[in-house]
C-alpha cells in the first residue's frame, strides 16, 4: 500500500520532501494530546491492573509530554509562513 501511495504521489506531483516535512508537523502536533491520553491511562490501575506506572516514570511521563506540548506551542508561536 504505501509502494502504491508513493507512485501515486509521484504522478501527482506533490513534491515528496514537503510531504515528510508535512507529515512530521502533524506528527509532532498529534503527539501532544495522544501523550497526554496514554499518561491518563497508564496512571490508572483499572486499565492497568498491577502494570500501573511507579512514581519515577509518572515524573518522567509527563515531563517528556510537558516538553513536547512547549515544543509544539514554540513551533506554533515562531511559525513564519
Amino acid at each position: 500500500m504505501s509502494t502504491l501511495i508513493g507512485v501515486l504521489i509521484n504522478f501527482v506531483g506533490l513534491d515528496p520532501i514537503k510531504a515528510l516535512f508535512w507529515s512530521a508537523v502533524i506528527n509532532g502536533v498529534v503527539a501532544a494530546p495522544l501523550m497526554v491520553t496514554i499518561m491518563l491511562m497508564a496512571m490508572r490501575r483499572d486499565v492497568m491492573g498491577r502494570f500501573v506506572l511507579p512514581r519515577a516514570l509518572w515524573a518522567m511521563g509527563w515531563l517528556c509530554t510537558g516538553a513536547m506540548t512547549v515544543a509544539v506551542g514554540l513551533m506554533f508561536a515562531t511559525w513564519r509562513s
